[in-house]
């Protein structure tokens, strides 16, 4: 069976890692981060990739359903596979039940080093108010932004080295005004994208079918 990965560079250090555990050895497909801020974009640049896949039997998607970046997608002749995440924080954290217990006891901001790296992320976005707008003026506007975050998360995933990581969002944590909290990270999910099952987690798309609502709703 020919099988091909497409995924989000933002995941890129755990994707590789998770292949080398499996054995994976499917070719991958980067799509550029960012992309999630504007769903309509995302969707767009998803389909263009997918366009130019020709004489597959699968897709894997190494991403999560931003902003429902998949609906109105179609793959070509072959068998489409994502999953049934609200994007790769859950990924990276391994379930969506476990990214609802770790928001019991107060709203955290997720952080990977993938989101420093390569997103338009929430720190670059505050160096940026703090040119445009002045210290003073840039934290009042973070703090009525940020009112209902506690923590800063930074999720351990194993796949780069965390005390280095760590340096940086100690930085970013005092200039948003949140806690940092080290959460440890999974890789099962992605793990599961590359081996099966498919199961309830995922949405599996035949040939030539456009992704519905329904079909990423109907059994979450």
């Amino acid at each position: 069976m020919k099988t091909v990965i497409v995924a989000c560079q933002t995941i890129q250090d755990e994707l590789a890692m998770a292949m080398g555990e499996v054995g994976c050895t499917f070719p991958v497909v980067w799509i550029e981060s960012g992309l999630h801020l504007e769903p309509g974009s995302l969707k767009k640049r998803i389909q263009e990739e997918l366009d130019r896949l020709l004489d597959m039997d699968l897709v894997l998607m190494a991403f999560g359903i931003c902003g429902n970046c998949f609906v109105g997608v179609t793959p070509g002749d072959y068998r489409l596979v994502f999953p049934r995440a609200d994007d790769c924080i859950t990924l990276m954290l391994g379930s969506a039940q476990r990214r609802k217990e770790i928001s019991q006891d107060g709203a955290t901001y997720f952080l990977t080093k993938g989101w420093l790296k390569y997103e338009k992320n929430i720190w670059a976005e505050y160096r940026e108010a703090v040119e445009r707008l002045g210290q003073g003026r840039a934290d009042r506007a973070f703090r009525i932004m940020l009112q209902h975050y506690r923590f800063l998360g930074l999720i351990e995933t194993g796949a780069y080295n965390m005390p280095e990581f760590l340096d940086q969002t100690q930085v970013v944590a005092q200039d948003l005004k949140l806690e940092p909290q080290v959460i440890p990270g999974s890789l099962r999910y992605i793990k599961k994208l590359l081996t099966g099952p498919w199961d309830e987690e995922f949405v599996s798309i035949a040939p030539r079918e456009t992704v519905l609502l329904e079909h990423i709703y109907r059994s979450a």
